[in-house]
């Protein structure tokens, strides 16, 4: 039986600055689908797209000590550093955390 994936996570997700639009159609969908008969198609489909997206923090890190990554995050790759010295294993950014729990959530990570 899949785990239940807490409709609040979602909401989360799809209301992040920092989910792309692909996760943001598919968390919509399967708000919509939620006790139809699409929403284990839709459940899929999530869980598919939050495989692609989430990203890790080694991902993070690497990103944020790039010249595109200071751009975006100044110089906070020690944020970051910090994090991973914690045990996190997942970016930071509202989106990856929402999606990094719905994973969990759904038994998947």
């Amino acid at each position: 039986m899949a785990e239940q994936i807490v409709r609040e996570d979602v909401e989360k997700l799809i209301q992040a600055p920092s989910a792309c639009a692909e996760v943001v159609a598919a968390g919509k969908r399967y708000l919509e689908a939620v006790g139809t008969a699409d929403e284990a198609a839709a459940r899929e489909a999530l869980i598919g797209e939050l495989k692609e997206d989430v990203c890790s923090i080694d991902d993070l890190i690497a990103f944020a000590s790039s010249p595109s990554g200071e751009a975006v995050f100044g110089k906070e790759a020690a944020a970051a550093e910090a994090a991973k010295a914690n045990g996190e294993p997942n970016c930071l950014c509202d989106a990856c955390q929402a999606g990094a729990r719905i994973l969990r959530e759904a038994g998947e990570a």
